[in-house]
């Protein structure tokens, strides 16, 4: 049997022919199939779930429970995406060996290709002694949302010529651990065009320019089906917000008028099934 069309091989080979890599989080089976159907090259399972699946207000609370029961429906959608779950706050951050462990868990009973961390050069040591045990993982700098909101908040990274410095070097040291791509969040994008030159792994962007080599969106923001702030870098291709609140509202109505089951949909008891009830 053959593997996956969208293999870290395959995402390094687009990154060198500068063929652009397509990303869009997932966290179901029918929107994963979708998906798949239409030839994205990577599923992010990600713990954006919490704010957009599981009704929190951050990512804190998402916890290995989460993050596994919406690995599975997705894998079993992804046929050729590489599917990637990110370990949720806590899970990488006691040890390394409870790390490798939640990992391993995220692998062999979720089934995700690979795994997702976020941090800078602090996390390098951490990467290396998980790519060293064969877990493929992908590195996420610039904004981190899982402790944004514990430090300087939702702000574009790389602004200054110091902190410029220091995403690039974060790269190159994530690179150098063996990470097989990185995610470059809401990072300036002449910073995010400089990183994705001076390393030789995949970068995927989200609010960070168009020179990276590919873009990872929330699905339900590119949808039009979020209820809460969009970023101001999100282009929503649909409303389905409008779309199903339509498609409600008419189906209400059609009950409370007696429209709906219309007659003709109606499956009637045989005659004289129908005697022995009276």
């Amino acid at each position: 049997m053959g593997g996956k069309t969208a293999c870290v091989a395959y995402l390094q080979r687009k990154k060198e022919t500068g063929e652009k890599i397509v990303v869009v989080t997932a966290y179901d089976y029918p929107i994963a199939q979708l998906a798949e159907n239409c030839g994205v090259d990577m599923l992010l399972v990600g713990d954006s779930l919490g704010n957009v699946v599981l009704g929190y207000q951050k990512t804190i609370p998402v916890t290995m429970e989460d993050m596994l029961h919406h690995t599975r429906p997705v894998v079993r959608a992804a046929r050729n995406a590489l599917v990637v779950t990110d370990m949720p706050f806590g899970s990488y951050h006691v040890s390394i060996d409870q790390t490798i462990a939640n990992a391993i868990i995220l692998i062999k009973d979720g089934g995700a290709d690979a795994v997702k961390v976020e941090g800078g050069s602090e996390m390098a040591p951490i990467v290396a002694e998980m790519t060293k045990r064969g877990i493929p993982v992908v590195a996420h700098i610039g904004l981190l949302p899982q402790t944004a909101s514990l430090w300087e908040g939702y702000k574009t990274q790389g602004k200054d010529e110091t902190a410029a410095r220091q995403l690039v070097e974060a790269a190159q040291d994530l690179e150098e651990a063996g990470a097989f791509c990185i995610v470059l969040e809401c990072i300036t994008a002449d910073v995010a065009k400089l990183i994705t030159e001076k390393i030789s792994i995949p970068t995927i962007g989200i609010g960070s320019g168009s020179g990276c080599d590919g873009q990872v969106l929330v699905i339900y923001d590119l949808l039009g089906l979020s209820t809460g702030k969009i970023p101001k870098f999100v282009h929503q291709y649909a409303n389905l917000n409008q779309i199903i609140s339509n498609a409600v509202n008419q189906y209400a109505a059609d009950v409370r008028c007696g429209a709906f089951p219309a007659a003709e949909n109606s499956f009637p008891m045989d005659e004289e099934e129908a005697k022995k009830l009276y």
